[in-house]
């Protein structure tokens, strides 16, 4: 074939196969407005459908608010038999012991007894010579604490909520940590020592308040006599729940500090009070662990998370818990408080989390940390009230790991020149406490400012 006229061939060909990819693009162009054409009506009406799905999700979240407990805490009623509950010196035995009588008013709802707490500050059971370990926290407040639970912050294992100083009051039981750790001095042998639960209901119900005891059990619980009641657990549960209703109302959760007064704006802190509440929330890092700020839902501040720590805090060397019968304290001299660690060994889901958490103890509110009937009436702190003041205490978060310990010092001066051994050694908090570098004048404002932490602050006449 010539190539001239071969030339011409391909030139022709690829003439029809351009004219052939023009006409199928054209073509597939214009299947694609189709496809698009169907298409677009579908994906709004998936959009759509998604969209309203979406708002309907949110709006159902919207509407799903969670119940809680304020049926029971907030009823007056159960709050009005609580109250009686709490105050009966014969619900123990012998009679003559109070939940009140390790838990004042007068006192923050916490040790009532100037010179208990000057030295051991772990109250006397019903029975004579026996004792606890530890001192009485604050019953104020208490309600707020959550069901006993573990959760991870930045990967690190926190157990919080339940009650009494190691959680053992779990919340698992009457669905409130308050309400079960009610119940427990109750029957505990170094506390309350009733027999069991069913003689502290006959004792309620021999009560001249036993009134209220049926009068709440058939308008809550819808159960026309309860002393002919056959569920002992449903008998005893309601004591429970009754003490912490409460321990939950006006009397107790007063939110009339100072402090309450100036977060709605009705008085002015003074001025080393203001400077110790910056401090407080920045330099001394107390709000770390005692948050000063308003809940999301309205509460005014609880000053704890709830959390546990070994603060490397020293034994009160006169703990009468050292002293006691060898069938209730084994270890005598030697016991030393494993806290949060010694319960979670009886939690198979968390025993294996034990070692780590031994020494530590539960966060206490700062609220009514100053509570007091008198000038010179004497507070103690820490779980087994080793310090006698506010000053004591601070100066030791501050200086714990500047001064030495006494065992190496010639003339030990505790919180001048060194400070006891702690407790527990182990899983001490080196992250917030021990060198804050606070001067003495730093110290004193931070004390100022939970001075203003005590409920029943009178607002000045204007």
């Amino acid at each position: 074939m010539n190539p001239e006229n071969n030339a011409i061939v391909k030139s022709s060909r690829k003439g029809e196969y351009e004219q052939a990819e023009l006409f199928q693009g054209s073509y597939r162009a214009h299947r694609l407005m189709r496809y698009l054409v169907f298409l677009l009506p579908v994906i709004l009406v998936s959009v759509l459908v998604f969209t309203a799905c979406r708002e309907r999700e949110e709006d159902e979240d919207e509407d799903l608010i969670e119940f809680g407990m304020g049926h029971l805490l907030d009823n007056a009623e159960l709050q009005a038999f609580g109250e009686k509950l709490f105050f009966d010196s014969n619900l123990s035995t012998p009679s003559g012991q109070a939940c009140a009588t390790c838990h004042g008013p007068e006192a923050g709802w916490s040790g009532p007894d100037s010179e208990i707490n000057a030295k051991g500050a772990v109250y006397e059971g019903a029975v004579k010579g026996r004792f606890s370990d530890r001192k009485p926290p604050s019953a104020a407040y208490a309600t707020y604490s959550p069901v006993f639970n573990a959760m991870l912050e930045e990967g690190e294992l926190l157990f919080v909520g339940g009650n009494f100083w190691d959680g053992r009051a779990t919340g698992y039981l009457l669905g409130n940590a308050a309400a079960d750790q009610a119940q427990q001095p109750f029957l505990n042998p170094v506390e309350q020592n009733i027999s069991d639960e069913k003689e502290v209901v006959k004792k309620v119900l021999q009560s001249d308040y036993s009134d209220l005891y049926h009068k709440i059990a058939a308008d809550i619980w819808n159960i026309d006599d309860i002393s002919a009641c056959e569920d002992l657990n449903m008998q005893f549960g309601i004591i429970g729940l009754a003490l912490a209703a409460f321990e939950h109302s006006d009397k107790v959760n007063a939110f009339t500090s100072k402090y309450d007064y100036y977060l709605r704006g009705k008085v002015r802190l003074t001025p080393q009070e203001e400077k110790g509440m910056d401090l407080f929330r920045n330099k001394g890092l107390c709000a770390e662990c005692h948050p000063m700020d308003v809940l999301e839902d309205g509460t005014p501040p609880l000053f704890t998370d709830f959390t546990y720590d070994n603060l490397g805090m020293p034994a009160n060397p006169d703990n009468p818990w050292y002293t006691m019968d060898k069938s209730f304290n084994s270890e005598g001299s030697e016991y030393r408080d494993p806290g949060l660690g010694g319960f979670l060994k009886q939690l198979p889901h968390y025993a294996m989390f034990a070692e780590e958490s031994l020494g530590m103890h539960r966060v206490p509110t700062l609220r009514n940390v100053d509570k007091r009937p008198s000038p010179h009436f004497v507070k103690s702190y820490g779980h087994n009230g080793y310090f006698k003041s506010l000053e004591e205490i601070v100066h030791f978060y501050n200086t714990r790991d500047v001064l030495p310990l006494a065992g190496e010092v010639d003339d030990p001066r505790p919180g001048i020149n060194c400070w006891p051994e702690p407790e527990i050694a182990q899983n001490i908090n080196l992250d917030e406490l021990g060198d804050l570098e606070l001067t003495d004048e730093e110290e004193d404002a931070i004390v100022a400012f939970m001075k203003t932490l005590s409920d029943g602050y009178e607002l000045p006449d204007n």
